[in-house]
């Protein structure tokens, strides 16, 4: 552990957050960089979007709390304030969803997976900062959240909305994701925004919110059988999707682990730990390569996609260690380490900093996605480097 965490703070503190700090930061325009491609090319006219504003918040807020550096403070700072002036609709509620390079909403509508995050970014840079105004923004987006787009009758939250907080025809995150109501995507980051939220405000109609959420993944996003996500769903929380997402599987065993423990009820916390070995044992035995690098996505048995994207080798580094953790078997923490010798190996990008969004099943890198964009952010990999050296018990140490 004492080695992967030395390892983990320099990919850290000598790539990931020196090449935010060094490409991103947009001087003409404010902000921040929209589209930046693996070999370095800046498209300063690119449209900025709400979750990597929200994600670049995020990052540099807890880079700010672990080591107190003022570089990181004022980027988080520019992060937050960008958000809060060009983001919010200060008439209806709620963030935009995107903008363009000049600041201005271009994509108006309000899906619910960019709010999460905003609540998630703003209550970790009140954590790290005692920001009052942005405590004060986060709760705002909660009671509107809860006021336009909690489902009272079947519980948990649709997904996409118009400014007004009408709901919109069109329900998808993505172009890739099903057009239904609710999905797992959403709720995952709900629990871990709201998780983060009752960390800095203590609410009893937050808590209450929180075990709910808790409640919708044992009951109704685990499969009870197969311990994967269940991805899409109607209403009334009929499974509509056979796809599993196995990125998605090992990133959620730690988030509800965590969520379950920010919350306190040793019962649910219990059968959360229990759950999350589960979902980890059966990511283990059926995405898990050859080379420790972890498969994309699989159907009725088959894997459909092999690629190996950035996001869900970062979380397999955290999600193996948590069940390792959790029940001391030897293979979940030999898997993490492997997870994090893939990354190193394949997934940095070492002439050009930062990773690369996927590499195929051979380890070749794909040039058709960007190394910053709408979604390419800094919150999965640096994530990962604050979780490995918060469960390895060693303080962090100034990079020399």
């Amino acid at each position: 552990m004492s080695d992967l965490k030395t390892r983990v703070e320099k990919e850290l503190r000598s790539n990931i957050l020196p090449f935010w700090l060094k490409y991103t930061i947009d001087n003409d325009f404010n902000g921040f960089r929209g589209q930046i491609t693996n070999d370095l090319v800046i498209d300063p006219k690119a449209d900025k979007g709400l979750i990597l504003n929200a994600r670049i918040l995020w990052t540099f807020a807890k880079a700010y709390s672990v080591y107190r550096e003022d570089v990181y403070l004022r980027t988080a700072t520019r992060a937050c304030d960008y958000i809060l002036r060009h983001f919010w609709d200060n008439e209806f509620g709620g963030v935009y969803w995107m903008l363009n390079y000049r600041g201005e909403p271009c994509d108006l509508k309000k899906r619910v997976y960019g709010q999460a995050f905003t609540v998630y970014a703003l209550a970790e840079y009140y954590l790290a900062t005692h920001d009052d105004e942005a405590l004060k923004r986060a709760i705002s987006l909660f009671e509107t959240i809860e006021k336009t787009s909690h489902d009272e009758k079947f519980g948990g939250y649709f997904e996409t909305y118009e400014r007004d907080w009408s709901l919109a025809q069109d329900q998808r995150l993505s172009e890739v994701d099903m057009d239904e109501k609710k999905s797992m995507n959403t709720h995952l980051h709900m629990l871990e925004a709201y998780a983060n939220l009752s960390r800095a405000w203590k609410n009893e109609g937050l808590r209450k919110k929180l075990r709910e959420l808790n409640e919708i993944f044992l009951n109704h996003i685990i499969h009870p059988k197969s311990h994967h996500f269940v991805l899409f769903f109607d209403e009334d929380w009929t499974p509509k999707s056979d796809v599993i997402s196995f990125g998605h599987d090992i990133e959620g065993s730690w988030l509800l682990c965590e969520a379950a423990e920010i919350y306190g009820d040793p019962q649910l916390m219990k059968q959360v730990q229990e759950e999350a070995v589960r979902m980890a044992q059966a990511v283990y035995e059926q995405a898990v390569d050859s080379d420790g690098g972890l498969l994309y996505e699989a159907e009725h048995g088959s894997i459909i996609d092999s690629d190996k994207h950035w996001w869900p080798q970062a979380e397999a580094v955290v999600g193996f260690l948590n069940a390792h953790q959790l029940s001391e078997e030897e293979h979940f923490r030999v898997a993490a380490e492997k997870s994090w010798e893939f990354i190193e190996k394949y997934i940095v990008d070492h002439e050009h900093g930062e990773w690369f969004w996927k590499v195929s099943r051979d380890g070749i890198p794909s040039n058709d996605k960007y190394k910053v964009d709408a979604w390419k952010c800094p919150y999965h990999n640096s994530r990962t480097c604050f979780e490995v050296m918060a469960r390895a018990g060693v303080q962090a140490t100034a990079h020399s």
